[in-house]
C-alpha cells in the first residue's frame, strides 16, 4: 500500500525518534504524560500539515485537539496559525472556542476582545469585556478599563463601539473601586463617537466623583475643541486647586492651541508666580508675550528661562543646548520688535544648530527687510541649501512670509504661485496663495482657491473662516458668510479670529447686540490689532466712542502699522 505524504513523514519521524532513544546508553525514564497515542498522532499530523504549507488543515486538526483537551497553549497555537494565515474569522472562531472550553481564562477573554476589535465587530465586544472584567482581580480592573480607548481608537464605527461598551462601563461605574475610571473611559469613547454633550455629562460626573483628581479636567481639556462648556470643568478645578501646576500648564497649552494667547499667558503667568522654579512655564510665557506683541514682557520671561536652564545640572534626558537655542531665536524676535537690530543679531549669532538654519536665516532676512533691504533679504532665503522637498517648501514659505510682512503682495503671490506648481495639492500653500490674491483684490480667484482647499481638506476651518469673513467684509452674500463661519466654529469653537469673524458678520447684518458680545469675547481672548479695529468700529457706531478710542489705542500699541486699524479710524474719521 502506497503511503500518503503525511503518513510517510509520520513514519520517518517515528523511526528517527526510536533510533535516538535506543542510542542512549543510560536512558532517563520520561515523565508521565496525559497525552494518549491518538492525541500525540493528531498533534504531530497538525504540525506536519502546517510545515508542508497546509495551514487550513493544520488549523482544523489542532483546533479539534484543543477542544478535546482544553489546553490553553494549544488554543494559543491555533489562534496564532490563523493570524499568520491572515484568517481573521478563523482566529476569532478559535478564540471563542477557547472561551467556551476554559471560561475562567483571562487570556481567552483578552484574545477574543482584541480580535473582535481587529475585525471591526464592536457589537461582539460586550460579552468578552464583561467576562474579562469579572475574571480580573479588583485591583487590576482600572488598568483594563484604561486600555479600552486605545484598543478602539482605530475603529471606523466609534458610535457602535460606544453602544456596545457603554452598558459594561455603566456597570463598572456602580462599583466604588472602578467608578472614576469607568466614567472617564465612557466620556472618552463618547467624545470619539462625536457625542460631545454626552462626553461632557460624563466628565462632570467624574469631577463630582473625585473632586481632587486631575484626570476629569484633563479630559475636559480635550473636549474644549468640541464643547465650550467643557472649559468650566477645568476652571472650577483650578479655582479649587490653584497649585495644580501641571494641569494649569496643560490648560495654558490648550488655550494657546486655540489661538487664545492672552488667556494662555494669564495661566502661565500664574504658574511662574507660584512656581518660579519651572523653566518650561517661563519659556511658554515668553513665547506667548511675543505672540501678543509684548516684546519687553517676552524678554523678561525668556531671560528668566535662559538663566534657569544655564543653572541646571547636565542631564542625558534634557538637551539644554537645544532649549537655549530656541530661547535665543525668540529673544532675537523680541529685539527685532523693539527695532533693536543689533541686539537681535547678537542673539542670532549664538544659534549654531544646522537644523535651525532656515529659521535663523529667516530672522536675519526679516531684520534686513525691516531696514528696507528686501532684495538682500530674499537672496538670503534663496541661498539656503535645499537637499529635500521639505527644505525647498520651507524656503518658499519663508520667502512668501517675508514678502507678506513687507506688504509686497504681488511678489508674495508670485512666489506662492510657483510653490503651488511645484507642490501641487498642498492645502497650506493654496491657502496662503488665496490670502495673497485677496490683498491684490482678486476676490474671485481667492474664492476659487479657498474652495479648492475645502475640497481637498474639508476640516480646514481657516478656509471656511477666510471665505466667510471676506464675504462679510465686502457685504456680500451675508447669510452664506454666516454659514461658512459657523462651519469653521464647529471645528474650532473658541478660536478668537473665527469668533471675531462671526461678530463681524453679525455687525454687517445689523445685529449689534450679538456682534458686540462676540467681538468682546474675541478681543478678551486675543487682543489683536485687527480684532481691536472691529470692536472699536462697533463701539464707535453705537455711541461708545471713549471705549472705542481706548480699544484702538491698545491695538495700535501692539501693532502700530496695522492696516485694518488705520483704515478703520480714517474711514470713520475718528481722531485718536
Amino acid at each position: 500500500m502506497r503511503k500518503t505524504p503525511a503518513l510517510h513523514k509520520l513514519a520517518l519521524c517515528t523511526a528517527l525518534l526510536a533510533s535516538s532513544l535506543t542510542a542512549r546508553a543510560n536512558p532517563v525514564p520520561p515523565p508521565n504524560s496525559d497525552m494518549d497515542a491518538p492525541l500525540f498522532y493528531q498533534l504531530l499530523v497538525g504540525e506536519m500539515e502546517l510545515r508542508s504549507g497546509q495551514p487550513g488543515v493544520a488549523f482544523q486538526v489542532l483546533l479539534d485537539a484543543a477542544r478535546r483537551t482544553g489546553d490553553e497553549a494549544l488554543f494559543r497555537r491555533v489562534v496564532d496559525i490563523a493570524l499568520q494565515a491572515r484568517a481573521g474569522d478563523e482566529a476569532l472562531s478559535a478564540a471563542r472556542a477557547w472561551r467556551d472550553a476554559v471560561p475562567e481564562s483571562i487570556e481567552a477573554q483578552q484574545m477574543t476582545l482584541q480580535l473582535v476589535t481587529l475585525l471591526n465587530r464592536p457589537a461582539d465586544a460586550t460579552a468578552p469585556l464583561r467576562s474579562l472584567l469579572a475574571l480580573t482581580p479588583e485591583d487590576q480592573r482600572i488598568a483594563v478599563l484604561a486600555s479600552l480607548p486605545r484598543l478602539f481608537q482605530r475603529s471606523p464605527e466609534p458610535k457602535k463601539v460606544l453602544a456596545a461598551v457603554e452598558p459594561v462601563l455603566q456597570e463598572q461605574a456602580r462599583l466604588p473601586s472602578t467608578k472614576l475610571m469607568a466614567l472617564l473611559v465612557n466620556g472618552r469613547l463618547a467624545s470619539m463617537a462625536a457625542e460631545p454633550a454626552r462626553a461632557l455629562e460624563l466628565v462632570r460626573l467624574a469631577a463630582q466623583t473625585a473632586p481632587d483628581a486631575d484626570e476629569p479636567p484633563l479630559l475636559a481639556l480635550e473636549l474644549m475643541q468640541s464643547s465650550k462648556e467643557a472649559e468650566s470643568v477645568v476652571a472650577d478645578h483650578l479655582a479649587a486647586h490653584p497649585d495644580s501646576h501641571s494641569l494649569r500648564q496643560a490648560y495654558g497649552r490648550a488655550l494657546a492651541r486655540s489661538q487664545r494667547s492672552a488667556d494662555a499667558a494669564r495661566e502661565f503667568r500664574l504658574v511662574t508666580q507660584r512656581s518660579p522654579e519651572l523653566p518650561s512655564a517661563w519659556y511658554a510665557l515668553g513665547a506667548l508675550e511675543l505672540d501678543l506683541h509684548h516684546p519687553e514682557a517676552a524678554e523678561l520671561a525668556l531671560n528668566e528661562f535662559v538663566k534657569r536652564i544655564e543653572q541646571m545640572p547636565p542631564s542625558k534626558d534634557f538637551d539644554a543646548r537645544e532649549a537655549l537655542q530656541q530661547a535665543w531665536l525668540q529673544l532675537a524676535q523680541a529685539a527685532e520688535m523693539r527695532r533693536d537690530y543689533k541686539a537681535a543679531e547678537s542673539w542670532l549669532a549664538k544659534v549654531d544648530n544646522p537644523q535651525r538654519a532656515t529659521e535663523t536665516q529667516f530672522r536675519r532676512a526679516s531684520l534686513l527687510a525691516r531696514q528696507g533691504k528686501i532684495e538682500q533679504a530674499r537672496k538670503l532665503i534663496q541661498a539656503l541649501p535645499e537637499t529635500s522637498d521639505a527644505e525647498g517648501r520651507a524656503k518658499l514659505i519663508a520667502e512668501a512670509q517675508l514678502l507678506r510682512e513687507s506688504q509686497q503682495w504681488k511678489l508674495a503671490y508670485e512666489v506662492l504661485e510657483q510653490a503651488n506648481k511645484r507642490f501641487e495639492g498642498d492645502v497650506d500653500l493654496i491657502y496662503e496663495q488665496s490670502m495673497a490674491a485677496e490683498k491684490l483684490g482678486r476676490v474671485d480667484q481667492m474664492e476659487t482657491l479657498l474652495r479648492r482647499v475645502i475640497e481637498l481638506k474639508p476640516e480646514h476651518y481657516h478656509a471656511y473662516n477666510a471665505l466667510g469673513y471676506s464675504l462679510a467684509d465686502r457685504r456680500e452674500r451675508l447669510p452664506e458668510a454666516r454659514e461658512l463661519i459657523a462651519k469653521a466654529l464647529q471645528y474650532a469653537p473658541n478660536e478668537p479670529f473665527i469668533v471675531d469673524s462671526m461678530g463681524w458678520v453679525e455687525y454687517r447684518l445689523g445685529n449689534h447686540d450679538a456682534a458686540l458680545k462676540l467681538l468682546r469675547q474675541a478681543y478678551q481672548s486675543r487682543p489683536d490689532a485687527e480684532i481691536a479695529a472691529h470692536l472699536g468700529e462697533l463701539l464707535w457706531v453705537t455711541q461708545q466712542q471713549d471705549e472705542a478710542r481706548r480699544v484702538w489705542a491698545e491695538g495700535a500699541k501692539r501693532d502700530p502699522s496695522n492696516e485694518a486699524l488705520r483704515d478703520t479710524q480714517q474711514r470713520l474719521k475718528a481722531k485718536p
